[in-house]
């Protein structure tokens, strides 16, 4: 596995980076990690690609939809319904028809969140706790009722050897990012680099079967349409956390932390799971 570098932001050299991301795919959102020559690439990246591959029933496809219906309206309500002045809609609607979201769909929750339908009034809000072995987590939710959700969260991290923290215990372990994922099938390792680079991004990434495309959250956007003005299209894009360090989990320690980011996933209130987790191969073959 071959792995590009990033471009230096402020000396002007080229560096060798560590990358994370976090896809709005077939489960609902995952964090990834990608790595420089020489070191196996992150257990988590596998285990949400595992997911992706997997392919979801049409019970989980409706958690799905339901979850992207309410980032939707949340950046409706906040910015407007107009995509192109509304750079998280715009992110949000692109995601859903990743998803296979019907426009029918995609509309009404618009208008939810303009007002011009009645809907539900969802508040933006994030727990940070700790996993097995230590794994440091996030966890991003937008909620009707901050009672249910932060109980929920608790009892899914208590049942799994984790525990909640205090606001800002694990957040700056954390750096957000835009990061785009591209199929390596479709598109050669050299237009994507070019394209990317060109357009402003800071690091890609080859993972064997995919492309992921890292860059500030400044230039998410400029850097989303130089990929698509390349003819090159994106199979998710998101604003993700990256870890600065990773924490190993191995033994029954990984296998309780698939449980508990599957538990966690599997919420309605629960939009986003970032974690700093390094998890152990031979546990994710058993995955399988």
């Amino acid at each position: 596995m071959r792995r590009l570098l990033r471009v230096g932001l402020f000396s002007g050299t080229i560096a060798p980076a560590r990358a994370q991301r976090t896809f709005y795919a077939s489960q609902q959102l995952f964090s990834l990690s990608t790595s420089i020559p020489g070191e196996p690439v992150s257990g988590h990246s596998k285990w949400s690609t595992i997911k992706r591959k997997k392919g979801v029933n049409d019970a989980k496809r409706g958690a799905i939809f339901t979850k992207l219906v309410r980032e939707i309206t949340v950046a409706a309500r906040e910015g407007g319904g107009d995509v192109g002045y509304n750079a998280r809609l715009r992110l949000a609607v692109d995601t859903a028809k990743m998803n296979s979201m019907p426009a029918e769909n995609i509309d009404r929750a618009i208008k939810k969140g303009t007002g011009e339908l009645e809907g539900v009034n969802y508040v933006e809000t994030s727990y940070e706790g700790y996993g097995p072995g230590g794994v440091a987590l996030f966890i991003e939710c937008l909620t009707d009722n901050t009672n249910r959700t932060v109980a929920d969260v608790r009892h899914a991290l208590g049942k799994n050897d984790g525990s909640l923290g205090t606001d800002g215990s694990v957040a700056w372990q954390f750096d957000r990012k835009g990061q785009i994922v591209i199929d390596a099938a479709r598109y050669t390792e050299e237009s994507v680099f070019e394209a990317a680079i060109e357009a402003g991004a800071e690091d890609v990434a080859n993972e064997g079967e995919e492309f992921v495309v890292t860059c500030e959250l400044a230039d998410f956007g400029a850097v989303q349409d130089g990929i698509r003005a390349a003819g090159i299209e994106a199979a998710s894009a998101a604003v993700t956390r990256i870890a600065k360090n990773e924490v190993s989990v191995a033994g029954k320690d990984a296998e309780k932390l698939l449980r508990l980011l599957d538990m966690l996933e599997d919420l309605d209130d629960v939009q986003n799971v970032h974690s700093n987790a390094d998890i152990d191969e031979a546990v994710l073959a058993e995955a399988m």
